[in-house]
């Protein structure tokens, strides 16, 4: 398991692309999700505006 983990001495290499990777999966899951959620609260703000003024 030691082995595994150092990897044949390319550890630092290997554990920190697999890290970067995965704060660029979760980026990619997580900025869509608040980018719809800005754009739904802005779309809301918008109708309620236009209810006023009617």
């Amino acid at each position: 398991m030691n082995e595994f983990l150092h990897m044949g001495g390319y550890a630092a290499y290997v554990w920190s692309a697999y890290g970067i990777s995965l704060v660029v999966l979760i980026t990619n899951i997580i900025l869509p999700i608040r980018r719809e959620q800005a754009l739904l609260h802005d779309i809301k703000k918008k109708l309620q505006r236009e209810e006023h003024k009617s």
